[in-house]
């Protein structure tokens, strides 16, 4: 049966780059999914799994969500209430926290009990964003998570980020990685995982992570 996964489409995020990281993952596994990029509320109640992306200030992405009438609440809906896989990457993964702190505070879906806050690595001569590539860590919930199944001691992603999100408890963390400190790599919790890296700029971890999503059924 084909199972339909919709990337949403509210003005941020590589969305042609995680379409063809997507469609490439699942063909690779041979997986039958039909990869859409849309930003009809329609289209995301319909679908079987969800991607947000992002990419920018957290509160201009929080906006352009808001901007499209019924986009967030179709998201939340499906999400909370229905139960739908949903991965958020980079700033999409950010939403799912309580709130953003860049230029100002703004509230998120609130799924993820964390805030997002700039980066301050205890070394200053490391740049800010943080950007290239960085080891993964698993977590023993992320070791155990079927999403991470494919990750590797010694695997790296790709990061470009200056802000991330600071987890209020030890549950939700799945990977992290170390820039100045730790950083909140991969989040999740019931039928919702995040990235702060990039999956589809991650070469074969990247697809890997993203073919283990596509066949996650939580």
């Amino acid at each position: 049966m084909t199972e339909t996964v919709a990337i949403v489409d509210y003005g941020s995020g590589n969305l042609r780059s995680a379409e063809k990281a997507l469609t490439r993952a699942a063909l690779d596994s041979g997986l039958d999914r039909k990869i859409i990029v849309t930003d009809r509320p329609e289209l995301v109640a319909a679908s079987d799994r969800i991607v947000l992306p992002g990419v920018g200030a957290y509160g201009d992405c929080r906006r352009g969500l808001l901007a499209i009438e019924g986009l967030a609440d179709t998201i939340e809906e499906a999400v909370l209430e229905a139960g739908k896989p949903f991965l958020g990457i980079c700033v999409g993964m950010q939403l799912t926290a309580h709130e953003g702190h860049e230029h100002g505070v703004h509230e998120g879906f609130g799924w993820i009990d964390g805030v997002v806050e700039q980066m301050i690595p205890s070394d200053p001569s490391l740049k800010i964003p943080h950007m290239g590539w960085n080891e993964l860590a698993l977590t023993p919930s992320g070791a155990a998570h079927p999403v991470c199944k494919h990750i590797q001691p010694g695997d790296h992603a790709y990061f470009v980020h200056s802000y991330h999100m600071k987890l209020a408890t030890n549950d939700a963390p799945l990977a992290t990685t170390e820039h100045g400190g730790r950083v909140t790599a991969i989040v999740g919790r019931d039928n919702i995982v995040g990235t702060q890296f990039h999956p589809e700029k991650s070469q074969a971890v990247g697809l890997a992570l993203l073919a283990a999503f596509l066949e996650w059924q939580p």
